[in-house]
């Protein structure tokens, strides 16, 4: 099983490479979409089926399938992008080094303990159901940031209203 996260997080690291380094918006989508479908397998190992589900419906599915179809919409322009070294790029790849190193650093230390202790363990999702579990604690204990993030994407999508509104009415 060790064997098959170690493969799955392969192919999600090199497919979001691929969003990162394809030129094309088309295969840069693609890319995303095969990370998405490793993501999901990943969280089938993890016991956690339903976000798996999730995963690979909403995102690789829904979300792709718009995306793609909002590419296809659009001219693509065939210009090749300028290769100078500009402070946007700079502080990108300054961040990127950043984040690389803190993630090392983590991996790298012994505090880091895989495994899920406590009330998520494989015999207790297995008799209550991976469901009811997510059920009970976001409803339950997380119902806060739950709410919270449910009137953060309706204030997104306001937004994004209101400016396709401003944009359609020029």
């Amino acid at each position: 099983m060790l064997t098959a996260f170690y493969i799955f997080a392969f192919v999600s690291v090199i497919s979001a490479l691929g969003v990162l380094i394809f030129r094309s918006p088309i295969y840069n989508a693609m890319s995303l979409v095969a990370t998405f479908f490793s993501l999901g397998a990943i969280y089938v190992l993890l016991n956690a089926e339903f976000v798996a589900v999730i995963q690979v419906l909403v995102y690789a599915g829904a979300i792709m399938v718009l995306f793609l179809f909002v590419l296809m919409l659009f001219p693509i322009n065939k210009e090749e992008p300028a290769t100078t070294w500009t402070i946007p790029k700079l502080i990108g790849v300054a961040l990127t080094v950043g984040i690389i190193g803190q993630f090392s650093g983590i991996f790298l230390s012994d505090q880091l303990k895989f495994g899920v202790q406590g009330v998520f363990t494989p015999e207790v999702i297995q008799e209550e159901g991976s469901i009811a579990l997510i059920g009970r604690l976001l409803y339950g204990e997380y119902v806060l940031p739950f709410e919270a993030i449910s009137v953060l994407l309706l204030v997104a999508v306001i937004g994004a209203v209101v400016i396709a509104k401003r944009h359609f009415n020029q």
